[in-house]
């Protein structure tokens, strides 16, 4: 009875793989009572046990093909190798019944193998997925670091200009640079496991220049607290006037602008106190009031950001309700102009030529609008423009033979 049930398994298993009529009795009969042939379990097990060791085979070599060469370079305890031993294992067991002819257990130790073999695989793919969204983020702390040190060098070199002390900066300076380094080599060697390791080292040693780095960069300010002050001023008037209309366009249109209302009045009291003292020649006093109240200006900044965003908005879909109108006006055009060349085709008019420009024209037109999405208008504009002469074209024709 067990013997019988794991054999319906197996045959339920690999019946995708073993033609139909190989796995069902055959029976032949005649009048006369001539022999019935049938193929008994036995004989079945042997030709499914064969089908199985070609698959298994077929997919030991492909394994062995993604996962030897690798192997070294795992963990002993990497669940890959444990399913890849499991699987050749049972492989090798599979071999052994198959060639003493003990088919049934060749059968599920095949099927074993497959299912280990299957195990390893699945784990090797979403090892090198995990491995790749690794060196993808190893790799973009890399580039931000890149960008951070090339400021620092900037800061470092304008300090030195200055005369202020950069003897800490430099040194934690180039620490890192070096530390920095090491990261890249590993990631050039493909060594992710020591990258992993080196960028903690790295992350140690940006504490120590971005302390170093505040306190260079505060000298710096405070010695060009004239320039900063001013630069404060200019923008800050820059913001307030565009504030200001935001706020009257939004109360024209019945928009609730408190907020922002409430950020410019805070941001315009910091502004004046700024400009009296700059009118004083007060420097270093305006540029520790602006630090002070980074938040008030941060927020500002903010609301005007949001601001500009919701008008590039406005502006964008203005844009694309236009185009919407366009291209349905161009799609009426088309299809009137099809209907049109149907009835001229069966009145005897040689269209051809005509019909060509129109599917010219839905292309020219399809790019166009590809182009549009991606952001370049002036080429859209151009394909745009072929279509429209193409369906004028079209149109003459038709006004013509109608």
């Amino acid at each position: 009875m067990k013997r019988g049930l794991a054999l319906a398994v197996t045959l339920l298993l690999v019946g995708s793989v073993i033609p139909l009529g190989l796995a069902t009795n055959t029976t032949a009969s005649n009048a006369t009572g001539s022999t019935s042939v049938l193929l008994d379990n036995t004989t079945r097990e042997g030709v499914i046990a064969t089908q199985l060791i070609k698959e298994l085979q077929r997919l030991a070599s492909f394994a062995e093909k993604k996962i030897e060469p690798i192997k070294d370079r795992l963990p002993q305890n990497s669940s890959i190798i444990k399913y890849y031993e499991l699987a050749e294992e049972y492989r090798g067991k599979a071999l052994e019944e198959y060639n003493e002819s003990d088919y049934h257990n060749s059968i599920l130790d095949s099927l074993t193998a497959m299912h280990y073999y299957k195990r390893a695989l699945s784990r090797l793919r979403e090892g090198r997925e995990r491995v790749e969204e690794a060196k993808a983020h190893v790799r973009a702390q890399a580039e931000r670091m890149n960008e951070y040190l090339a400021f620092v060098r900037k800061v470092i070199t304008l300090a030195q200009e200055q005369g202020i002390d950069i003897t800490n900066l430099s040194r934690a300076y180039n620490e890192t640079v070096e530390a920095y380094k090491t990261v890249l080599n590993d990631l050039r060697e493909k060594n992710l496991t020591r990258a992993r390791e080196d960028l903690e080292v790295l992350r140690e040693k940006m504490i120590l220049l971005n302390n170093e780095f505040r306190m260079v960069r505060r000298e710096l300010a405070y010695k060009n607290a004239d320039k900063i002050v001013s630069a404060f001023l200019r923008k800050g008037e820059r913001g307030i006037e565009i504030a200001e209309k935001a706020i009257e366009f939004g109360e024209n249109k019945g928009y609730n602008v408190t907020e922002l209302k409430e950020r410019l009045d805070a941001f315009k009291a910091l502004y004046e106190q700024v400009k009296n003292l700059s009118a004083e020649g007060k420097y270093d006093e305006a540029l520790s009031l602006i630090q002070e109240n980074g938040e008030t200006i941060a927020k500002f900044h903010g609301a005007i950001t949001f601001v500009m965003r919701k008008v590039h908005e406005r502006e964008v879909q203005k844009r694309a309700r236009n185009m919407k109108a366009f291209l349905r006006e161009i799609a009426d055009r088309i299809q009137k102009d099809r209907r049109a060349l149907e009835g001229l085709e069966k009145k005897g008019v040689d269209t051809r030529r005509a019909e060509l420009q129109l599917k010219v024209a839905v292309e020219e037109l399809k790019l166009g609008v590809e182009l549009a999405r991606h952001g370049e208008p002036a080429k859209a504009k151009a394909h745009f423009e072929i279509a429209l002469d193409l369906l004028n074209r079209v149109e003459g024709f038709i006004l013509t033979h109608s």
